[in-house]
């Protein structure tokens, strides 16, 4: 896009010329408009999963199991009944195994923390991609239940920006210790409706 004629405008609207400080600042929002695009949506500022996709997460992973005495116990994978073990919020990893006990508060600054990560994650994955923040939201929760999203053709039709076929690929995992799993179907197709949203 040739700028000189707007430029010009701004000149005149001001009645003189435009120091280099005014042209570059122009030239941010200018720049910053012509990626606005209907057809290439507004990339996610702030790279931080909103609060739908936390709350996705929330409802999918739940905070199990709690016990009679009110602290929460570590739970075996439900696809293979032993690894990778899981406690509170979806949290899996060195130090949880069977006999694994946390108070519901080390449950939650744990799922902040683990939120905070997968984000970043996500966020380096796309760096440079035109992403809403319900397409954020929703690879957010994929890579939080996987922590496969830098391996997957999801990521890739993203990339692409094949938005159909990325919203498509999120039903492929719907497996754990080889078989489906009821609650990963469920799942993977709230992350798809959330995906394709418009907002």
């Amino acid at each position: 896009m040739d700028r000189k004629p707007l430029f010009d405008t701004v000149r005149r609207l001001i009645g003189r010329g435009l120091r280099q400080s005014e042209v570059d600042a122009l030239d941010t929002v200018l720049d910053a408009v012509s990626d606005c695009s209907p057809d290439r949506p507004p990339p996610v500022p702030s790279r931080r999963i909103g609060p739908r996709g936390i709350q996705l997460i929330r409802e999918f992973e739940g905070c199990a199991s709690l016990r009679p005495d009110g602290l929460i116990e570590a739970y075996p994978d439900p696809g293979t009944g032993g690894d990778p073990w899981t406690i509170g919020w979806g949290a899996t990893g060195k130090g949880i195994g069977p006999g694994t006990v946390w108070t519901q508060a080390q449950c939650d600054e744990r799922l902040v923390a683990d939120i905070a990560r997968h984000a970043a994650e996500v966020a380096s994955l796309i760096e440079g991609s035109a992403t809403t923040q319900a397409q954020f939201d929703a690879l957010a929760s994929f890579h939080f239940n996987t922590g496969a999203l830098g391996r997957s053709t999801l990521l890739k039709r993203h990339l692409a920006g094949e938005t159909d076929a990325a919203a498509s690929e999120f039903t492929r995992w719907n497996r754990a210790g080889g078989r489906v799993l009821k609650g990963l179907v469920r799942r993977r197709n709230a992350e798809a409706k959330l995906y394709r949203s418009a907002a």
